[in-house]
């Protein structure tokens, strides 16, 4: 079994970024038979998306989880849906583009569901005193970006791969840096991400058997 984990690099006026320290960190973590793949991706529109299905095209991997940072949100936030649509509200990508009111794919759908069990992860994440919630928009930047086009593509190829994105708050050193952030450390991160390894490993064993039974 193989798992692809995403992160990004810093962008806006944050000097940090926790979701690349997850990628580190996630990557020394065993996970028994399920090798893990991790990606640091570009904030750059379109780039972010291309880099990651690039991967997962040489990879085939058994689910994707990509991760993002959600600056003052307090809690772990898997995301349910993508929509079709590039709209800076905030912060032009590290390129310096803002693009208002473009579609992502002009003939694609309006909006992808996530295929990561995110109600379970959530569940699981709850149970183990780490704040979570089922998140009904990735926005509209470089995240919601990457989530939709990694899913029509998989849509496309008619895959069976799971796929989602994951938003997480900042880290404590982040927060250090800008003091008004909501925070959490980043070893609760880190034990976030692998309770969402080991929940998203679960559901593609599921899978497996289901299909092998049908």
């Amino acid at each position: 079994m193989k798992i692809l984990i995403s992160g990004f690099e810093p962008f806006g006026d944050s000097p940090i970024n926790p979701t690349q320290e997850l990628m580190e960190q996630i990557a020394a973590e065993n996970f028994g038979d399920a090798e893990i793949h991790t990606l640091l991706l570009p904030v750059h529109y379109d780039d972010c998306a291309e880099k990651l299905l690039a991967e997962t095209e040489r990879l085939r991997p058994d689910a994707v989880i990509a991760c993002g940072l959600a600056a003052g949100r307090t809690a772990i936030t898997p995301e349910r849906i993508a929509i079709n649509i590039k709209d800076t509200e905030s912060y032009a990508d590290n390129t310096g583009r803002s693009p208002k009111d473009e579609p992502i794919r002009a003939d694609g759908p309006d909006g992808l569901f996530a295929t990561l069990p995110i109600r379970r992860i959530t569940e699981e994440l709850r149970s183990a005193g780490i704040p979570s919630s089922i998140s009904n928009t990735a926005g509209t930047y470089i995240c919601n970006n990457t989530m939709y086009a990694l899913l029509d593509t998989l849509r496309e190829q008619r895959s069976d791969t799971l796929a989602g994105f994951v938003h997480f708050p900042a880290s404590t050193k982040l927060a250090a840096l800008k003091p008004s952030l909501p925070s959490l450390p980043q070893e609760t991160l880190l034990d976030a991400l692998r309770l969402i390894v080991k929940t998203t490993i679960e559901a593609v064993e599921s899978v497996k058997t289901s299909a092998k039974l049908g």
